[in-house]
């Protein structure tokens, strides 16, 4: 495979410092035209789904992608902003306020999202940053807790592109950051500052998103990263063990994925008396359809049909002051012995 061409060298001087914020991504528009392309990248992804390409890519063709866009564009339908989809609306806040805060502190780089699947792409990221400039990038990624088929995947992706280009530029990676600090006081302030105005639940619910328990059998760390984050959160909320659950949520399929699943324990407390519940999803930094739809709205029906009387969502950390701080302090480690102070100036 020929490299692409690019233009000779000029000089040697330091090139630019950028910051490349990676999230999941979204359809263009919540229609089953547009999702069925972002699926189709999705699940035909191996990172996601470890089944045998032989075997997976006539049922993903043949049977999902004829029947899912089409549901799951209802569903995107009923949580789109008027700005567009949530989880690129936040990402893309997000980005800026981190630009923002780093310049704050000093540093002058560049600062970009980017959607492992959909658009704005790694890909066309990369490209962008390499073309004005930039040879270092810090991999920054929206998923606290490491997994196989979230944080892997981000790396295939920059590793797959770097494979096609002439001069790589450095890259460092943020693999986690689970137990963060910064990350906890975040996810405390946002709940201290609900409970506040709407007093405390008889259960806190905190429900992750959920993987294939296989993948836990066969080295996964996510599980064990959840489980650390939620304690870690609960003993500086002052829970007992009896007051808060960790759940997990969005199964696909048939396999076992890992338990106890969302939907099931809400119906189960709603079942069992208990009043209220607030959930709450702590790996989630920015709300979208797993959040919005499947929590906030699936979730709500779920416990007040089977008897619960009160439901809160409380959103996920978005713009908040607390999160953007933490993010910074997160780049600013990871930053750290990297010129960060560059001639041109941060876009």
């Amino acid at each position: 495979m020929p490299f692409r061409q690019e233009p000779p060298a000029a000089d040697m001087t330091p090139g630019r410092t950028a910051v490349l914020w990676c999230n999941l991504g979204s359809p263009d528009e919540p229609t089953a035209k547009a999702v069925r392309p972002y699926l189709a990248e999705f699940l035909g992804d191996p990172r996601v789904v470890e089944i045998p390409k032989a075997a997976w890519i006539p049922i993903l063709h043949g049977i999902i992608l004829r029947t899912r866009p089409a549901k799951s564009a209802a569903k995107y339908a009923s949580i789109w902003m008027p700005e567009g989809s949530p989880l690129k609306v936040w990402t893309q806040k997000q980005a800026t306020l981190l630009r923002g805060w780093l310049g704050e502190r000093g540093h002058r780089l560049t600062v970009r999202e980017a959607m492992r699947y959909g658009q704005p792409s790694i890909a066309s990221r990369l490209d962008e940053l390499k073309a004005e400039g930039v040879t270092r990038v810090l991999v920054l990624q929206a998923y606290p807790q490491y997994s196989a088929t979230t944080t892997a995947s981000v790396i295939d992706e920059v590793n797959a592109w770097s494979a096609r280009v002439r001069r790589v530029p450095e890259f460092r990676f943020v693999n986690d950051y689970h137990d963060d600090a910064g990350y906890i006081d975040a996810l405390v302030h946002s709940v201290m500052r609900h409970w506040q105005h709407n007093g405390r639940p008889d259960q806190l619910v905190m429900s992750f998103h959920g993987i294939p328990a296989r993948n836990i059998r066969l080295g996964d760390p996510y599980h064990a990263q959840c489980v650390v984050t939620a304690r870690l959160l609960a003993e500086r909320l002052q829970l007992t063990p009896d007051e808060y659950r960790v759940t997990f949520q969005s199964r696909f399929g048939r396999a076992k994925w890992l338990e106890p699943y969302t939907e099931p324990t809400l119906r189960e407390l709603g079942a069992k008396g208990v009043k209220r519940v607030d959930v709450m999803c702590p790996g989630f930094p920015a709300d979208c359809l797993e959040t919005l739809e499947e929590i906030a709205m699936e979730g709500r029906e779920a416990f007040l049909q089977a008897g619960g009387k009160e439901f809160n969502y409380i959103p996920c950390l978005n713009d908040s002051h607390a999160w953007i701080t933490a993010l910074a302090g997160i780049a600013e480690r990871h930053l750290a012995g990297w010129p960060t102070d560059s001639r041109a100036r941060a876009q």
